[in-house]
């Protein structure tokens, strides 16, 4: 029902720079994959920053035919589907970690990879955010824990893991400190987090408690603890 609402809603979901929707040329993972390797051939001599927002791993569960194929192992429709959708997402991370390999700008690069939300509730993959407890839109930890994934091959060592609770508002302050800008009378959200992956030197510890708002629904993590208002 909810692949049909948003068929009915509207067919397509590529724009640029806020311009009318328009279909794009081949599979809407791909293609924006091939598009952000353009932008990175045209910046490869100079500092850019890429923010590739993947519409994978969403409803509609739409994959190739050929992802799908690979995934008859598995067991049910929506589950080859969603995990064709995966190995799409895979694919296009591949392409730019090659293509910054090939331009030799990958040991300067900072890459980010991470999720705007959990699995949603309505997708029909029960076991999707297991082992936690809820779904997208709910502030329970199968909401809001996703995977962030933060690679830096010059700076932080392979297989380094961290299991402080941080938030994308720490996104961008840990680019702006990365990249050496002199923030000096700027007010940013969030905290610098990459001493607490590579272990040299300190992150701040202001922030003893993460919360979350959706309108009247409020949530509040300290520790091991949360609460849901």
């Amino acid at each position: 029902s909810i692949d049909k609402m948003v068929w009915s809603s509207g067919q397509y979901a590529a724009k640029f720079n806020g311009g009318d929707l328009f279909k794009p040329e081949g599979y809407v993972t791909d293609y924006y994959t091939q598009e952000a390797l353009k932008v990175i051939d045209e910046n490869k001599n100079r500092p850019f920053f890429l923010y590739l927002s993947h519409w994978a791993i969403h409803n509609p569960l739409q994959a190739l035919r050929s992802d799908v194929e690979n995934m008859s192992h598995m067991s049910g429709h929506n589950l080859q589907v969603y995990s064709g959708m995966i190995a799409a997402l895979d694919r296009s991370i591949g392409l730019i970690i090659k293509k910054l390999k090939e331009l030799d700008i990958y040991g300067k690069t900072l890459i980010i990879f991470t999720s705007d939300n959990g699995g949603a509730g309505y997708i029909g993959i029960p076991e999707v955010n297991q082992p936690f407890r809820g779904w997208k839109i709910t502030m329970f930890e199968g909401g809001l824990r996703v995977p962030m994934m933060i690679k830096w091959p010059s700076k932080i060592p392979p297989s380094t893991i961290n299991n402080t609770p941080v938030a994308h508002i720490d996104i961008m302050p840990t680019i702006v400190a990365a990249a050496g800008t002199n923030n000096e009378g700027v007010t940013i959200d969030g905290l610098y987090i990459l001493p607490l992956i590579t272990g040299n030197g300190e992150a701040k510890r202001e922030r003893e408690a993460l919360f979350w708002q959706n309108g009247h629904y409020q949530a509040g993590r300290h520790g091991g603890w949360k609460l849901q208002v």
